[in-house]
């Protein structure tokens, strides 16, 4: 009876013991792979907008981190992109916006991108899923640069107006 006993406990013991391990650390950083292809395209100024901001010096900073962030190809790299944008964007807001570019809208969409930036580098830290918020942030730099077209090409003759004869 005190083998059986032995043996029971022993199987129990075992049993308790299996290893059901599942390596939850590899599936997950499949899961959080970065993927660059699916990134929109970056949308291109009308020729009056893109003669305005030719002397826009941090405009164009901010444009060329945007060109270093479409060469990200993973989560590290993405990560050093978008502090070098969030950088950018602090010297883009408190610089002098050229012409009809000091704009409410603009910097309305200005400061939407921020809070784009902010999102994919919180969601890269806490390790879940960078690729929909990058492309959410590309979407809204995207609507920045098409706010440039739309009030530009929006402008109204305020002599026009005012003139009531």
């Amino acid at each position: 009876m005190r083998k059986l006993s032995y043996c029971i406990a022993v199987l129990l013991l075992l049993t308790a013991c299996k290893n059901n391990n599942v390596a939850p650390d590899e599936t997950q950083d499949e899961d959080l792979a970065f993927n660059y292809q699916k990134m929109p395209k970056k949308l291109d100024l009308n020729p009056e907008a893109t003669e305005l901001v030719g002397d826009w010096v941090e405009f164009k900073t901010l444009s060329s981190s945007f060109d270093v962030l479409y060469k990200a190809r993973n989560n590290e790299d993405l990560i050093l992109a978008i502090d070098d944008l969030i950088e950018k964007e602090k010297l883009l807001a408190e610089s002098t916006y050229p012409g009809v570019l000091d704009d409410f809208q603009i910097k309305s969409r200005q400061r939407v991108l921020k809070t784009y930036f902010l999102k994919v580098k919180a969601s890269i830290l806490n390790n879940q899923d960078a690729t929909e918020p990058t492309i959410e942030m590309l979407q809204a730099y995207n609507a920045f640069r098409k706010q440039f077209n739309v009030v530009l090409n929006s402008q109204l003759d305020e002599k026009l107006i005012l003139d009531e004869e």
